[in-house]
């Protein structure tokens, strides 16, 4: 089962984001805070993490460097999720570390074929320096 970790301050989009995330068949660990997604990050080694980039204790783009350049946490696919999309933040996203980007509301489909497009490209990276030819596992969904 693909292990999601959301990072998000805001309980009501949190628990939304969650239910809907775990009815496409993942299993969701949540943070309300950076500094509680980073240690998460580090203790569960999740599948791929969402972060909404506006946290209360540490903003979302210092908390990307940092799980980007810990060796246990960098291979991480990490989406970045705002709710105040303004010009060149996606560029400022990819440039922190985020190796996507969304915006909320969120648009359940867009985001799980973000996800799915990540996972895939990690479960490929992942499998070349074995010299592993075969494809990635098969991922939940639709």
């Amino acid at each position: 089962m693909i292990r999601i970790l959301l990072i998000e301050d805001n309980e009501l989009n949190r628990d939304m984001l969650s239910r809907r995330l775990r009815r496409a068949g993942m299993d969701v660990l949540t943070a309300c805070d950076a500094r509680q997604g980073i240690e998460t990050a580090m203790s569960e080694v999740p599948d791929l993490i969402l972060m909404d980039l506006r946290l209360p204790d540490m903003s979302g783009w210092d908390a990307v460097r940092k799980l980007k350049s810990d060796p246990q946490t960098t291979r991480i696919p990490l989406i970045a999720l705002t709710a105040h999309a303004m010009e060149g933040d996606r560029r400022k996203a990819i440039e922190a570390g985020c190796d996507d980007y969304d915006t909320k509301p969120v648009d359940l489909a867009r985001l799980l074929a973000k996800m799915h497009t990540q996972l895939q490209q990690a479960a490929q990276r992942n499998s070349r320096p074995q010299g592993h030819a075969g494809g990635a596992e098969t991922l939940p969904f639709h």
